[in-house]
This record gives structure tokens, C-alpha cells and sequence, in this order.
């Protein structure tokens, strides 16, 4: 009898304790749950959430054929014409992007109420349970109480005691139901717990994803308005702008390589690490190489540019306004903008980056800057936004990568534009590395 006792008070210990208890943060556990009671507007918030799921579909799709025709556009000949059209459909396209975002935020706020108003039935179901438990627990531990002697004496008949045995028998089979019910709604009413969590954070990264998107938007509108004031929309304008760039990068390189080759700068041996796959993460959400790195076809038939020595990066096809990303975690060694020495002859706006493991990365070309001198970055983080800045035909990303020990942002004079100063990246020429050395295989 004294081990019956003590079973009761445990349990009733146990499964008497305030509701608050099933919000405890524990892990989600995999045994089969019986399925929570339904909130009154459960099936209207359903039926929005899939006509929601339907828009996003929709909107998928066409995002899909506005990017199939603004890669088949960048593919052709270099026009004024060609480039509106191409910020044209960027635009459309992140338009188009901004509503799908604001749809599936929406559909996320439809799927946390409906999550709050399962945990909300299930938490009241929880106590209506725990209060049956507790009854059951107290007439069993009456039962229990009365010795087996003193219930066959106080019954008239053998019959009456044995009903009294078959009362007990079944108030212990009624109790294990409700604890094993009251054990499955606990466990699923964590289970909508830790969906209403992560549907939160989902939550919390669409709306981060909106704000980069109308910002990118601003950026692609500035671009195509700049781009029609500065060549007066005709088609001649914008050609002889693209000859003034390639003239001014020229002399450009001729200055940095000048500038390199009176530097003492070496490379320490062993301080870079062994090339391989996933050093360095890609920059870019998606990835259309345009330029490789070194003596591309583009670099050979273009030797005055790159004074033989070929492209000292891999270039990015990335529309206007598209966030760069840190390719790993490390500090901030320098930002910049180039046209402010000699627009349209190099780097345009560029952030610089050293790492922990012996490389550096930069990142060209950028039309905004989102980053400081100084701070330091995660991996991942939106360092700027693409765009066409500096000695760059077409809006893409130019990505470097260095070996830090020879290389550092320096200042040095531009002989072509009245002497200004540039303040950018520099290094050995054995400080230039392949990108693709260190970045996932595609």
C-alpha cells in the first residue's frame, strides 16, 4: 500500500503542475501525437494560406522568365539600347521580387496565427486533461487507501466487493488513457511551438529580404535614369563613353603596375592556404562568370589593359542593385571609390577584406557601400550592392582575392587625371590569386 501511495503522489506531483510547464524549451519529439483541436477560423486562415501559396507559384514563374530574358539580352551585342532594355527587365524583375516577398510575408503572418490559436486550444484542452487527471488520481488514492479486509467486511456481498475491485480496476485503466492523452498534447503543443518559432525567424529574414530588395530597386531605377542623362539617350554617346573607358583604364593599369613594382611586398611562404573547395564561399547568390581569371581571351585582346599580366579576378554578371557578400568573416581593411580620382578608369566603389587565413578578398564595382573601415563581418553579410561603377561596361561584380601578406591599400598618383591620388588595393603580382582556387565547385 505504501508503494501505491507513493506512485499517486508523484503522479499527482507530475501531472498537476501549472500549464506553464509544457512551454519548457525542449526538444521536439518524434512519437505519434494525437492531432490538436482546430481554432474556430483555422480553416479560413487554411484556405488563405493556400491561395497564397498558388500567388507564390505565380510569382515564381514569372521572376523565372524575367531572368531567362535578361541573360539572354546580356548575351548580346553592347547597345544603349541593350542596356536599357536589360535595367528594364531588372526592374520588372525586382518589382516582381518585392511583391513575392510581401506575399509570402504575409502567407508567414497567416501560419503563426494559425500556430497560436492550435498552442492556445491545446493549452486550455491540456488543463481540462490535468483536471480529470487529478480527479482520477484522487479517487484512486481512496481506493487504494481501504485495505482489501476492510472493503470485503464493509460490503454486504461478495458480489459488492467485487464490484468495488472492478471500480478500482477501471479508474486505473481510465487514469493510463488520460495520461497518455494528456502526454501526446503536451508533446504536439510543443511540436506548434517550435513551427510558430521558426516560422518567426522565416518571418524576420523575409522582411530583411525586402528591405535589400526595394533598396536594390532604388539602385537599378538610379542606374537606367543616370545612364539616359549621361549619353543623352543616343546610341553614339554611349559608345564613345565606352572608348573614353577603355582609354582611361588603360593608363590606369600602366599606373597601378608602375605604382606595384616600387613596393617591397612579399609573399610569406606557407602564409596562404592550400587551394580547395569551400576556403572561400561564392560572393554572390547566384553565379554567372563573365571574365575569368588571368589571361582570359578578353585580357589577351586586350593587352593594353592588363599590361600582359591578365585579370586579376573573376568577374560576376550581377544586375544593378544585386547584395554582395562577404566570401568569409575577417575586418574590413579599407572602402573606396576610384571615380573620385578618375571616373570610370578602375575599381569604381570596392570594399576590402582580410581574413584569418591568410587571403584577402575585394569586391568592385559596387554601387553602394554597406560597410566601414574597421568592422568586422560574418560570413554571408551584405558588404554593398552591385552595380557599374568605375572602369565597367556593364553592371557586374569584380571579385579578387589576395594573399594578405602581400598586399595592402595604398595611395599612389594617377598620372592621367591631373595628378590625383587613388587609394585602393595593391600587392605583388605573385599576391594575385584564382578566385576559383578557393571558392565551392559549381
Amino acid at each position: 500500500m505504501l508503494v501505491t501511495r507513493r506512485f499517486v503522489g508523484a503522479l499527482l506531483l507530475f501531472f498537476l503542475l501549472p500549464c506553464s510547464f509544457v512551454y519548457a524549451d525542449t526538444a521536439t519529439t518524434s512519437v505519434p501525437v494525437a492531432a490538436a483541436p482546430v481554432a474556430p477560423n483555422a480553416d479560413v486562415l487554411q484556405n488563405q494560406i493556400d491561395q497564397s501559396a498558388q500567388q507564390i507559384n505565380q510569382l515564381k514563374q514569372e521572376i523565372e522568365q524575367l531572368q531567362g530574358q535578361l541573360d539572354t539580352t546580356s548575351k548580346q551585342k553592347q547597345t544603349l539600347q541593350g542596356a536599357v532594355k536589360s535595367l528594364d527587365l531588372n526592374i520588372k524583375k525586382l518589382a516582381t521580387s518585392i511583391t513575392l516577398t510581401n506575399v509570402q510575408i504575409t502567407q508567414k503572418d497567416r501560419e503563426i496565427k494559425r500556430l497560436s490559436g492550435n498552442i492556445s486550444t491545446t493549452t486550455n484542452e491540456i488543463g481540462q486533461v490535468q483536471q480529470e487527471v487529478g480527479r482520477s488520481l484522487n479517487e484512486l488514492g481512496m481506493l487504494d487507501a481501504q485495505s482489501p479486509v476492510f472493503l470485503l467486511l464493509s460490503n454486504s456481498t461478495l458480489s459488492s466487493f467485487f464490484d468495488e475491485a472492478t471500480t478500482l480496476a477501471s479508474v486505473r485503466i481510465s487514469l493510463g488513457e488520460k495520461i497518455k492523452k494528456l502526454t501526446a498534447l503536451k508533446a504536439g503543443l510543443q511540436v506548434s511551438k517550435t513551427s510558430a518559432v521558426g516560422k518567426r525567424q522565416d518571418l524576420v529574414g523575409l522582411q530583411q529580404n525586402l528591405a535589400q530588395q526595394k533598396q536594390s530597386l532604388a539602385i537599378a531605377r538610379q542606374t537606367q535614369a543616370d545612364l539616359l542623362v549621361s549619353t543623352k539617350n543616343k546610341e553614339s554617346v554611349y559608345q564613345a563613353q565606352i572608348a573614353q573607358k577603355k582609354a582611361q583604364e588603360a593608363q590606369f593599369e600602366q599606373d597601378l603596375l608602375n605604382f606595384e613594382a616600387q613596393l617591397d611586398l612579399k609573399v610569406l611562404a606557407g602564409s596562404v592556404p592550400s587551394s580547395g573547395s569551400g576556403v572561400l564561399q561564392w560572393p554572390l547568390s547566384r553565379i554567372i562568370i563573365t571574365q575569368y581569371f588571368g589571361n582570359t581571351p578578353f585580357a589577351t585582346a586586350n593587352a593594353q589593359l592588363y599590361n600582359g599580366h591578365g585579370h586579376t579576378g573573376v568577374d560576376f554578371g550581377a544586375s544593378p542593385g544585386t547584395p554582395v557578400k562577404a566570401a568569409r568573416g575577417g575586418v574590413i581593411l579599407g572602402t573606396g571609390n576610384t571615380d573620385a580620382t578618375c571616373p570610370g578608369a578602375s575599381y569604381g566603389k570596392w570594399v576590402f577584406i582580410k581574413h584569418d587565413n591568410g587571403l584577402s578578398t575585394l569586391y568592385a564595382h559596387l554601387s553602394v557601400i554597406s560597410v566601414s573601415k574597421g568592422q568586422s563581418v560574418s560570413v554571408g553579410q551584405v558588404v554593398g550592392y552591385s552595380g557599374s561603377t568605375g572602369y565597367a561596361t556593364g553592371p557586374h561584380l569584380h571579385f579578387g582575392v589576395y594573399a594578405s601578406s602581400g598586399s595592402e591599400v595604398a595611395s599612389f598618383a594617377s598620372k592621367s587625371c591631373n595628378g590625383k591620388t587613388y587609394t585602393m588595393p595593391v600587392g605583388d603580382i605573385s599576391a594575385y590569386l584564382n578566385p576559383l582556387s578557393y571558392l565551392p565547385h559549381l
